[in-house]
């Protein structure tokens, strides 16, 4: 083996390596939501969703799968995100009592089983980048759920209608690769990760005037997803670009 190809093969297992980083990262989510550090675990899920936000362009740009192919980067993530989407969250909500007593195991289990279900799919995401059915991004749910002191019946109507969107075929944007309205779409997400950020450094006490924010940006997203699953068509997708 020549040395750039020793080079480029550490490279590519070191790419790996970064997102298995985030297993660990969503360890210490964990351990501090279990400990009642409610604002360290919400900063800890931030970090999960920069290292998942950062992995895969890296990972494309190195060309992992032909560097270091004995690891399957896709499963890798698929892993990983179970943790820190699903496990965790799901985690924080017991944990505070978000749900009404009684109801914590029968939902929380129907989140891991629909989510396990939808992580399994072979058809995740479309050809334009669209993804099949909400993707299981119960970390961004919750916290949001949390944030906004929604009410407990609120919390248990919302999660069972995303639990139910998650095995259909409704499409829901990748909010990078999508084409249609991407500068729109990004700006918008800029925003809301940013304020999300801000909220979960400053939880309790975020600034009261970013919280609608946190309402906006998933109602365009529900809006977009919306459009593209019963008035558009492909062609009508690469229209709006």
């Amino acid at each position: 083996m020549s040395l750039r190809k020793r080079r480029l093969t550490l490279v590519g297992f070191s790419v790996h390596a970064f997102t298995a980083l985030g297993a660990i990262a969503g360890l210490l989510a964990l351990a501090a939501i279990l400990d009642g550090r409610i604002q360290e675990g919400l900063i800890w899920l931030i970090v999960c969703q920069v290292l998942d936000g950062f992995d895969g362009p890296i990972a494309r740009k190195i060309d992992v799968k032909t560097h270091a192919p004995q690891i399957n980067g896709h499963t890798l993530d698929l892993v990983v995100d179970y943790v820190t989407c699903v496990v965790v969250p799901v985690v924080l909500m017991i944990q505070l009592k978000m749900i009404m007593p009684g109801w914590e195991i029968t939902v929380a289990g129907i989140i891991f089983f629909t989510a396990a279900l939808w992580f399994a799919r072979s058809d995740q995401e479309t050809d334009d980048h669209w993804f099949n059915g909400f993707p299981a991004s119960w970390n961004l749910v919750i916290p949001s759920f949390l944030i906004l002191d929604v009410p407990h019946n609120w919390v248990i109507g919302i999660s069972l209608v995303i639990c139910i969107v998650q095995l259909t075929t409704i499409k829901f944007p990748h909010l990078v690769k999508v084409r249609t309205l991407r500068p729109l779409t990004l700006s918008i997400t800029t925003i809301y990760f940013a304020a999300m950020t801000v909220l979960s450094l400053e939880y309790p006490n975020g600034p009261d005037e970013l919280k609608p924010i946190l309402v906006v940006a998933p109602l365009y997203v529900i809006a977009l997803a919306i459009w593209r699953t019963f008035f558009a068509g492909t062609n009508d997708e690469e229209e709006l670009v």
